[in-house]
């Protein structure tokens, strides 16, 4: 009922461009002249660059290490509240159940 299709290629549709003509062209020889002189500019990078000290190095590790035992301390606390409502839950079943049975047992 619910099957992936596979995408095929599509067919090629027929129409074909011709190849483009190359013509040679002559190559002429100047006499060399001098270039006029470039003005020295300082390459500028296309972004700037990180660069990581000791004490950075230190900084990201230890706040790494918090983020991580935050999140770890947070899902170890939700996880405990859901085991201890589910077995308050069953204790109030087991409660419930006592009474209903007992108060049969009296009529």
């Amino acid at each position: 009922m619910l099957r992936p299709k596979v995408p095929t290629m599509p067919q090629p549709t027929g129409l074909v461009t011709p190849p483009a003509v190359v013509e040679p062209t002559t190559v002429i020889q100047h006499t060399p002249q001098t270039p006029a002189p470039a003005p020295i500019v300082a390459p500028v990078p296309a972004r700037p660059t990180v660069q990581l000290t000791p004490g950075a190095v230190i900084a990201l590790v230890g706040s790494g290490t918090a983020v991580v035992l935050v999140v770890g301390a947070v899902l170890v606390s939700m996880l405990l509240a859901v085991a201890v409502t589910g077995a308050s839950v069953a204790i109030c079943a087991l409660v419930i159940r006592s009474l209903i049975a007992s108060e049969g047992k009296r009529r």
